[in-house]
């Protein structure tokens, strides 16, 4: 039991860290959108409602075990792979939108080419984990296991990649520097 509440606070902090992430960053564009007025009003909400779902699905695929609750944690890796990508995609559009005055070139291509390469890769896994079916699961000593299963694992991990790259790509925007004016008195 100790062990379960462990890895329930060790998941909570880590999608929290997720969702406090994507908030951080929404304010960020909303300050620079209040200034500049590079973007609709809505988008960066929407791209944050996404994200936060992206988020709770996150917590779905670890709370339901693929081999006990199927359709549940299914349901779940759609939610934060689908969620995933399209809020990487909406964000590297805002990224663009705010460019120059925010954010330089090339990190606007490095946004956008993650979230192009997590988009051709989240197809493929979502085709080929339904061909896979049930019950590919195991690996046993001596069993091939199955093409598709592999293939949905390889993609999965590069769609899992991509956002832990992308999320990096935040850094810059993330620093804050903080200059103090102060007049020196001769005493």
């Amino acid at each position: 039991m100790i062990f379960f509440v462990m890895d329930f606070e060790l998941l909570l902090c880590f999608l929290s860290s997720g969702a406090a992430t994507m908030y951080v960053r929404y304010k960020i564009v909303l300050e620079q959108n209040n200034r500049s007025a590079f973007l609709c009003r809505y988008f960066n909400s929407v791209s944050l409602a996404i994200g936060i779902i992206g988020c709770i699905g996150m917590g779905i695929v670890a709370s339901f075990q693929e081999t006990s609750v199927t359709k549940v944690h299914d349901a779940g890796a759609l939610a934060t792979f689908g969620c995933g990508v399209i809020y990487i995609l909406l964000q590297s559009i805002i990224s663009y939108k705010s460019c120059p005055e925010w954010n330089r070139r090339v990190i606007c291509h490095i946004r956008m080419s993650i979230s192009v390469l997590s988009c051709l890769a989240v197809f493929p896994m979502i085709a080929c984990a339904s061909f896979a079916g049930i019950g590919t699961f195991k690996c046993e000593y001596g069993v091939q296991p199955s093409p598709y299963h592999q293939a949905s694992a390889v993609c999965e991990w590069i769609v899992a990649f991509g956002f832990v790259t992308f999320f990096l790509t935040f850094i810059r925007d993330f620093q804050v520097g903080i200059t103090i004016d102060c007049p020196c008195n001769d005493v």
